[in-house]
């Protein structure tokens, strides 16, 4: 895949405006972004970046982090704190996801998502209120392991980092973790199958497909 370098803010400017005439194939009012990515790869920043691109040209639009829809600890770490397959495929409630912001978010949906519904930190309810999303407003959801769940999408963004970078980028109290994304790469290939790729090893200069 051929690369072109490119800025953060040029990035985020972009694909707003590519966001701006996207029309969700299904119908719905709302299309439905995802910035994917680990952690250090810091896809809630790019997901920032297209708001507040989107917010200057009128359009308004709801930043939606998915470690905001993370499981309760007791099940999250029912196997232990440092369980590889449970963090891949477990932490996730991809059932509250459907429930409070995709299916909302369908063509005969209301528009009134959840935006975050428990704290990891505090492994508490958040008790946020619901948003009413205008028609025509994007929905940007980032975390990692985006890709695997079946998620109604209509564009895709990966923010891709080597091996080297992932492992210098992510915390050591964090690297047990990085099986899982290996795991990631080899089954779901992300840096092939997203619409957009962003290559962030050095996070001064992006790199994307175009």
């Amino acid at each position: 895949m051929r690369l072109q370098a490119i800025t953060w803010e040029r990035l985020g400017d972009t694909l707003a405006e590519r966001l701006l005439d996207l029309a969700p194939a299904d119908g719905s009012a709302w299309p439905r972004i995802a910035f994917d990515g680990a952690p250090a790869a810091r896809p809630g920043d790019l997901a920032g970046r297209v708001a507040e691109a989107l917010r200057v040209r009128g359009r308004s639009s709801l930043v939606v982090p998915a470690d905001g829809f993370l499981r309760p600890a007791s099940i999250r770490l029912e196997y232990g704190h440092q369980d590889t397959e449970a963090y891949y495929s477990g932490w996730l409630d991809t059932g509250a996801l459907w429930r409070e912001v995709f299916g909302p978010l369908e063509a005969d949906g209301t528009g009134r998502v959840l935006p975050d519904l428990w704290d990891p930190a505090t492994d508490r309810a958040t008790r946020s209120d619901y948003v009413e999303l205008p028609p025509g407003s994007p929905l940007l959801l980032h975390g990692p392991f985006l890709l695997n769940h079946w998620f109604p999408l209509d564009l895709t963004v990966h923010i891709s980092l080597s091996a080297g970078a992932l492992r210098r980028r992510t915390p050591e109290s964090e690297r047990w973790t990085l099986p899982a994304f290996t795991r990631y790469d080899d089954e779901t290939g992300p840096g092939s199958t997203a619409d957009v790729v962003i290559r962030a090893d050095d996070p001064r200069h992006p790199a994307w497909n175009g």
